[in-house]
């Protein structure tokens, strides 16, 4: 009875550890999302679908072609992670706003956005959550295998 109770306990103990730490890297790295596994090959050979990105938050004025960065599409369940191939400046709802000709490495052709206005052929900079910072590579397949099992997709 007494093992079980030190399992338990040190259980408990990694997980508020974990959580600790990635709560840390969201203040240290400025982003809500410091961590993201690759789930596809659009990135290849930079990033492998299992990856593990390390990210730090950005402004969008900050952003330069040949960043790699992380955002949020209407049309994808998880970030999306590109390269930045352009920067330019479009009028979205009257304000004119910063979008990012993204795409994959491994892609043949540019990310489209859709909006309440129609569809872009860059992303808002508003969308965009973070950049590339580093990879740990291969780390994340324990998370891409645990999504499959429960049928939540890579």
């Amino acid at each position: 009875m007494e093992k079980a109770i030190k399992e338990i306990i040190s259980t408990l103990l990694i997980i508020l550890l974990t959580l600790a730490f990635y709560q840390g890297l969201k203040l240290v790295l400025h982003t809500d999302i410091p961590l993201v596994v690759v789930a596809s090959g659009s990135m290849e050979p930079v990033f492998y679908r299992g990856d593990v990105v390390v990210l730090k938050g950005v402004k969008p004025e900050d952003i330069k072609v040949g960043d790699v960065v992380v955002y949020r599409s209407p049309l994808a369940k998880y970030p999306i992670i590109h390269r930045v191939r352009e920067v330019r400046k479009v009028v979205i709802g009257g304000r004119e706003k910063l979008c990012f000709v993204t795409w994959g490495d491994h892609n043949p052709v540019p990310d489209i956005y859709p909006t309440f206005n129609g569809v872009l052929d860059c992303v808002p900079g508003d969308a965009v959550e973070a950049k590339a910072l580093l990879v740990i590579p291969k780390v994340g397949w324990i998370s891409i295998k645990f999504r499959e099992l429960l049928g939540l997709g890579g």
